[in-house]
């Protein structure tokens, strides 16, 4: 039997930790792609702001150069409002295209050259607009059909369609590779769920095995032991309590660790279905875009990225968080226990020391009561844990208006057992939930206080290694209180029971 248990809790820590494993390498792999998804679509925004940037001064350079030429050719005032206001709103664009390009370190510009062509050239069309205005026509319009304005207008024109064509390269490149970055997202989370799907069954055939297992030494114990009744009865009803736990426990394995995943899933997806919202924005190169569609971008990044990447965090770190309560429970079945002489009256002195300013200070009280039942050989670190979570229990879930009433004591229970009680007037529990309380993961009334559900349930664990039973008898509102039976010496029930 016993090994039978360490190869159970063996398989099943090994499942555990594969599974542990490959939810970690989801949540890392998942985040460093949503990283980069973010990183790829900032620099695609930082390019198209350039490109933009580049075409809105090149296409009012030559804007300002047809209002000039315009307006000396024809001698019309409408040419000359044309280039006045292209004329206005260059210095404001230039702005905007020196910022946009300093943001960014992917294409390297020559600004200082540009600067110098477009002030050239700026001076040009004010020096022939100038002489325009005072109608010297004929010397601005010889001018003008020099060669030096034309040469300076294909320099600035070469500097600027070569940057445009850069952009255009670049928007290409990070396009793709935000295309990729969701692909690998989406094939790594499939893939992840493919591989928690066969640990899950990787667990379910490892506890369906160990059942068998069981089954198989029931049989063998009431072949070999059959002039042993009582302790055939015994082992039986142990056996199928074992099997009970065991059920229990898949069950909590195939579903409240499932949970978190399906989020963990939902949420991927999520980031998936974002991506559409920015592809739109993204691969719009230079066309108009509605107002929506901006927003909808906008939202996706700001919003809908970080929020699904949240949830996802939230998600792991539960199942993390239930992952640790499995190994607790598991641990205490695997430790070996020192049975020693301990007086119970210090023992639950000592516990109760460590809540008194919490009691007291809120006017309530604690009464201990051992009377001659106060000896007893068993594993003191058991029996700490066991008082500890009852004790922290009765404090955290004290009934909000009355102070707290702890009392403790204990009595004995046959020739060989003790029975002690803890009782407390807090908010109590509801009869259909006595059974509830002590399940892995379970708990009772309104959650307001924080916790996993698995403090009863490690108590009522610690309590069957020690030989005992825990059970509560409480209503809601009316206080608890729990029994517990315990065998005055647990070296004897060792030994009777081959552990």
């Amino acid at each position: 039997m016993r090994f039978l248990n360490t190869t159970f809790a063996r398989s099943s820590l090994l499942m555990l930790v594969i599974g542990s494993a490959v939810l970690v390498a989801i949540v890392l792999s998942s985040f460093f792609l949503a990283r980069m998804t973010q990183t790829y679509f900032q620099d695609v925004v930082k390019l198209r702001d350039v490109r933009s940037a580049a075409s809105d001064v090149l296409l009012n350079l030559r804007a300002s150069e047809s209002g000039q030429r315009g307006y000396l050719l024809t001698q019309d005032e409408q040419f000359l409002t044309l280039y006045t206001n292209a004329a206005a709103n260059l210095p404001r664009l230039r702005q905007r295209f020196e910022a946009a390009v300093g943001a960014q370190d992917s294409v390297r510009v020559p600004l200082d050259q540009l600067g110098r062509l477009i002030d050239e050239k700026r001076q040009e069309m004010e020096g022939t607009v100038a002489l325009g205005r005072r109608g010297d026509f004929a010397g601005a319009v010889a001018i003008v059909k020099g060669a030096y304005g034309r040469q300076v207008m294909d320099g600035v024109s070469a500097i600027l369609s070569q940057v445009i064509r850069d952009m255009d390269g670049r928007l290409n490149s990070g396009i793709e590779e935000l295309h990729d970055s969701a692909s690998s997202l989406q094939w790594l989370t499939i893939g992840g769920g493919i591989l928690i799907i066969l640990v899950l069954g990787g667990a379910i055939a490892v506890i369906a095995q160990h059942v068998r297992e069981l089954q198989r030494a029931r049989a063998e114990v009431e072949e070999l032991n059959a002039s042993l009744e009582e302790r055939v009865n015994e082992r039986t009803e142990d056996l199928i309590q074992a099997n009970r736990e065991i059920q229990r426990y898949a069950y909590i394995v195939s579903h409240d660790l499932r949970a978190p995943l399906v989020n963990i899933m939902g949420f991927t997806s999520e980031l998936d279905a974002t991506l559409k919202a920015v592809s739109t924005f993204v691969l719009a190169d230079g066309a108009a875009l509605t107002e929506n569609d901006v927003m909808e971008a906008r939202q996706a990044v700001e919003e809908d990225l970080p929020e699904a990447i949240a949830f996802i965090r939230s998600s792991t770190k539960k199942m993390d968080g239930l992952i640790n309560a499995i190994l607790k429970i598991s641990r205490d079945g695997r430790r070996e226990l020192k049975p020693e002489r301990v007086d119970l009256q210090d023992l639950l002195d000592a516990t109760a020391a460590s809540i008194y300013h919490q009691v007291s200070e809120a006017g309530g009280e604690i009464k201990i009561s051992v009377g001659a039942a106060r000896g007893l050989t068993t594993d003191r670190f058991s029996m700490e844990q066991i008082f500890g979570n009852l004790f922290d229990n009765a404090v955290k879930y004290k009934h909000p208006d009355r102070p707290l009433v702890l009392s403790v004591k204990s009595m004995p229970a046959g020739r060989n057992s003790i029975r002690i009680e803890v009782a407390d007037n807090g908010r109590g529990i509801a009869p259909e939930d006595h059974e509830r309380v002590f399940e892995l993961f379970r708990r009772s009334g309104v959650q307001n206080m924080p916790g996993e559900g698995i403090g009863l349930a490690h108590v009522r664990s610690l309590v069957r290694n020690l030989g005992g039973e825990i059970t509560v008898t409480s209503t809601l509102g009316g206080g608890a209180t729990f029994v517990i039976r315990l065998p005055t010496d647990l070296s004897q029930y060792v030994r009777s029971h081959g552990q």
